[in-house]
């Protein structure tokens, strides 16, 4: 064994002698050693090859999703301003305050749903900046699964709440609607509604425009909080036009106008005076559901009534009244009951309104109202009733027009406080007298022969106010016998007693036909019956004396009446003093021209009158 042993050290000793060199030099340059027994190769750069169409597949998308920190260390999260990397529960870096470190540790341990919990409670006590700081952290934790937490939009909407309620401006609010994206989240319309709030309180009306037409376009509906927002803000900045177009978006989309936005819509009309627009919106809301029951308040109601009869905008008026109505029913169904009650004035323009717009809505509306405000602890005014007539007058219902004189003489007929011009058909009745003779001696027929029959029913109807309205619009169309055989009618058939107003309205129809005798001896006729005579029945033989072209006659009259205690209006010196002069009647112009001193009338020119009458008709052409 021990000279085998030494034979092999002999071999190898013998091989490794090749591989030393023979000789060293004697330089101080760093001795090679050779560590490999095989000769080196010469090596050549090559160009790569251009890759085969087989080449290998690409990998599958990342799943690490639905959270921007998964762009960062997620594994060490809970990284932010102030706050290190949790490591086994405890900051690497020291937190702020005790409350930070509580919120950071409990943001450890809790899910979406139990996180729903804490924000409505700290919504509750309005502790937003915990609220915010919860979300922070919450975000940036692992949840049991080890993955960043991904909240969802009813949770971001919770931060961007938050956000609104600390005071951040509508551009930082975009801003993280923005940063949805980033979580794969879609803002929905409650996000955009935080927007709008604070685009609301910074008076961005242009912004807000511009966010709610981006909603429409990308298919984001909004919803009656976002048009609500919108409008209000608009009305706020005087832009009604535009709040007008977002409103009718509203109702077309069939969502409910809050009510504050439509009392201030309708301020903001009836202060523009556009009240067209305004009925508009109101007839728009009472035919959807959502809408029909909106009602301004009380005060508002009588503000837009006012308005809309100053205007005659008897259909907007019909409204007020209409809403008038839904208070006071309300306030009867309370309990304790609070009765409210509308003016009477108001009912009466609103009855005067009905007539001149010939509407007959606003006349029944008008009516009930000035009913259920008197309660029936007292009748409606005289000037409630004639306002009703009028309006009935000029709807053409003269049935409802007489049935409401028979209730006005009623009430008043007997009353020795009662004037009684208030029965004339010169004055008060005398819208009556018009519809009467509308349509010729036709109608006049027609509403005697009614009245004829009314006075033989049960209960009869008897009313020489009535028949007063016949005789003078006989006279009205020239027609005399027709006025004379009603008068006689008054005691021989309906078996009344003609009143100084009967006997007025036949010598108005015997003045217009120049039959001026028949009716000096009507005037002797009445005053020998002891019917006194009024102002009118001088008038009216002052009028038929001047048609007659007696001016003298006429100027006697006017003597007559001073002596009885009547005053000559303005209109009957102007028409005496006019006959003077076309007559050349100097004397009794210049006694005209004294009563008016007397009276402190100023008669004035009637130069353009004068230039008419003299002009001279020629066929001669030149």
């Amino acid at each position: 064994m021990p000279s085998a042993r030494k034979t092999m050290a002999a071999m190898i000793l013998h091989r490794s002698r090749g591989l030393l060199p023979k000789s060293l030099p004697q330089v101080t340059a760093p001795v090679v050693r050779v560590i490999s027994t095989f000769p080196s190769l010469f090596q050549v750069p090559q160009p790569q090859e251009a890759p085969t169409s087989d080449a290998a597949a690409p990998l599958p998308p990342n799943p690490s999703t639905g959270s921007p920190f998964y762009h960062e260390n997620w594994r060490g999260p809970n990284t932010s301003v102030g706050i290190g990397p949790l490591l086994g529960g405890q900051a690497l870096v020291p937190v702020g305050s005790v409350a930070s470190a509580r919120a950071m540790a409990y943001s450890q341990i809790v899910d979406l749903s139990s996180l729903m919990d804490v924000f409505a409670d700290y919504m509750t006590s309005q502790r937003w900046s915990e609220l915010k700081q919860m979300f922070e952290l919450w975000i940036r934790s692992l949840d049991a699964s080890g993955k960043p937490n991904k909240p969802d939009v009813h949770l971001f909407n919770h931060y961007i709440r938050a956000n609104l309620m600390m005071g951040a401006s509508a551009g930082e609010l975009l801003d993280l609607v923005a940063q949805m994206q980033d979580y794969q989240i879609a803002p929905n319309t409650a996000s955009y509604n935080l927007v709008l709030k604070a685009m609301f309180q910074a008076r961005e009306e242009e912004a807000a425009q511009k966010l709610a037409d981006r909603m429409i376009q990308t298919g984001i509906m909004p919803d009656d909080e976002s048009y609500n927002l919108v409008i209000g803000l608009l009305i706020l900045t005087n832009q009604i036009d535009s709040a007008l177009k977002y409103m009718d978006l509203t109702i077309k989309s069939g969502y409910m106008i809050s009510l504050s936005v439509f009392m201030d819509c309708v301020r903001s009309c009836v202060k523009a005076g556009k009240l067209d627009t305004l009925a508009s919106i109101i007839e728009r809301c009472k035919t959807t559901d959502q809408n029909k029951a909106l009602c301004p308040s009380w005060n508002l109601c009588n503000h837009i009534a006012d308005a809309a009869l100053q205007a005659d905008h008897s259909k907007l008026a019909y409204f007020a009244f209409e809403f008038l109505a839904r208070w006071i029913a309300h306030g009867e169904n309370a309990r304790p009951p609070v009765l409210l009650s509308a003016e009477e004035g108001l009912a009466i323009s609103a009855l005067t309104t009905a007539g001149r717009t010939v509407d007959s809505t606003l006349l029944e509306a008008a009516w009930s109202i000035l009913r259920r405000s008197l309660r029936r602890k007292r009748a409606p005014s005289p000037e409630a009733y004639i306002a009703k007539i009028y309006a009935h007058a000029s709807l053409g219902q003269l049935q409802r027009a007489f049935s409401t004189l028979n209730e006005f003489e009623t009430v008043y007929g007997n009353s020795k406080d009662t004037d009684q011009e208030l029965f004339s058909p010169f004055s008060s009745l005398y819208p009556v007298v018009v519809a009467c003779c509308k349509n010729g001696f036709s109608t006049l027929d027609s509403v005697y022969v009614q009245l004829e029959n009314l006075s033989q029913a049960d209960p009869p109807f008897k009313s020489v106010a009535a028949l007063n309205c016949v005789i003078l619009g006989c006279a009205n169309i020239w027609d005399l016998d027709r006025a004379y055989e009603t008068f006689g009618a008054i005691s021989d058939k309906i078996g009344l007693t003609p009143n100084i107003h009967s006997y007025n309205a036949l010598l108005s129809a015997f003045g217009k036909l120049k039959k001026t005798d028949e009716a000096s001896e009507v005037f002797k006729h009445l005053v020998s019956l002891d019917v006194k005579p009024n102002a009118m029945t001088y008038s009216l033989l002052v009028d038929a004396h001047l048609v007659n072209r007696d001016p003298k006659a006429a100027l006697t009259v006017i003597d007559e009446m001073i002596e009885a205690g009547f005053t000559p209006s303005k209109e009957s010196l102007k028409k005496l003093r006019r006959r003077c002069s076309r007559e050349l009647d100097f004397n009794s112009d210049e006694k005209v021209q004294s009563l008016a001193q007397t009276f402190k009338y100023r008669l004035g020119a009637e130069t353009r009158r004068e230039i008419l009458y003299n002009l001279e008709y020629s066929t001669n052409y030149l």
